[in-house]
């Protein structure tokens, strides 16, 4: 089998669809799977060979990010030259609601089309409610879709429709699990770690600050650890501003490779995810639980999916900084509640390991390839017998 995977997003820029799309593809070629991923990419990079770009994107206002996507006669070409050229059997497309290259390959499509859905939006989505109804005539060309959490879940049956499946995100758990920490990001009080975009407001960074001064009231040997893409200098700046105890105990390090990452995560006594929304999954839990650290999350439903609704790891309410500091007070004080939820998150998180994920993947893929006709192959989607084999969850039209 041959499969074809497009990723929407600029291929060159860091992004959760970005990393599912590129360590899809390695599991699968590890199984056996002849793939070629179409993509993006900002500026002229070196990708690997199976990996296919498509240069120049467009910066637009998504979900509370930015996205960098392709899209116009030129993306249009490229697309219908690449699968022309691929000889696909299945072609599987990243967010094929976004305009960019996966709207644009599901149009075109002449095999089986498998979709994942990642994003999570509000009920009240204007955006969605506009768009869905010129969308739906593309996406009924979908064999089968897949969500990575039952939040996507949601947002795409009441926007679009449809049946699905949810797969989560993979992750290579051995990866994070074999991270060694480093004792400069250590401290006798406690090292608190917040891994995010800094600038963007739904991570909610500043959630995290303003709880700080509570937690070294009670807590003054504890240290924060700030990292992620973003203005440096601007976060330092609000830390330097709010002197004191809160300049001497917070470092903002900015963006890290990925070795460095998981690192920091080991290295955690705590590791808080203080998100205030637009949330789908939530890999960067899943990366620190790999790693080792307990977890703190504001109570989105995403988190509270992988977190075992509190039992493999703490929640507060969204946005309270109130209770943020009472709940990292409770993980400081007591290191014999954090083991628990350390071990508990270890065991968790063996199910998102790609070993897992990829092969749920893999018989979704058979069961559309082998499933006939367009106009059957939803309908024998959405019997017991495939949510059996792919152990997910199938939510009927």
């Amino acid at each position: 089998m041959k499969v074809g995977i497009v990723c929407p997003y600029a291929f060159d820029v860091p992004g959760g669809v970005q990393q599912h799309v590129r360590e899809l593809a390695e599991a699968l070629q590890g199984r056996g799977v002849q793939v070629s991923v179409l993509a993006p990419v900002e500026s002229a990079t070196s990708q690997p060979a199976h990996v296919v770009t498509v240069p120049g994107v467009v910066p637009v206002a998504y979900n509370g990010s930015v996205a960098r996507l392709s899209f116009g006669p030129s993306s249009v070409r490229r697309v219908r030259r690449w699968m022309a050229t691929e000889s696909l059997d299945l072609l599987h497309v990243h967010e094929p609601a976004v305009p960019s290259l996966s709207l644009l390959a599901l149009r075109a499509a002449e095999v089986p089309v498998v979709a994942t859905f990642h994003a999570a939006m509000a009920s009240n989505s204007r955006a969605l409610a506009v768009v869905a109804p010129v969308l739906r005539p593309a996406l009924e060309r979908i064999t089968a879709r897949i969500a990575v959490s039952r939040s996507a879940l949601v947002t795409m049956r009441r926007h679009f429709g449809g049946a699905g499946v949810v797969i989560p995100n993979g992750l290579q758990v051995s990866r994070f699990a074999a991270a060694q920490a480093q004792p400069r990001w250590s401290a006798d009080g406690g090292s608190v770690v917040f891994l995010g975009r800094m600038d963007e407001p739904r991570k909610g960074l500043s959630v995290l600050l303003e709880a700080w001064p509570r937690i070294l009231n009670r807590h003054p040997a504890a240290r924060l650890i700030i990292a992620g893409p973003g203005d440096v200098q601007q976060v330092r700046g609000r830390v330097d501003s709010a002197g004191g105890a809160v300049a001497r105990t917070v470092e903002v390090l900015g963006p890290l490779a990925a070795r460095d990452a998981a690192s920091l995560l080991a290295t955690a006594d705590v590791f808080v995810a203080p998100h205030t929304g637009s949330e789908s999954f939530g890999m960067v839990l899943v990366e620190a639980m790999a790693a080792g650290a307990s977890v703190l999350a504001s109570d989105l439903s995403a988190f509270a999916d992988v977190l075992e609704h509190g039992a493999a790891g703490r929640l507060f309410p969204t946005g309270d900084p109130t209770a943020l500091a009472a709940g990292l007070d409770v993980l400081l004080s007591e290191p014999a509640v954090r083991s628990a939820l350390a071990r508990r998150a270890a065991g968790e998180v063996r199910s998102y390991d790609w070993s897992v994920v990829a092969g749920r993947i893999l018989r979704v893929y058979e069961a559309a390839a082998g499933s006939g006709r367009v106009a059957s192959r939803q309908r024998s989607l959405t019997t017991t017998s495939v949510s059996r084999d792919v152990g997910s969850v199938v939510v009927p039209p």
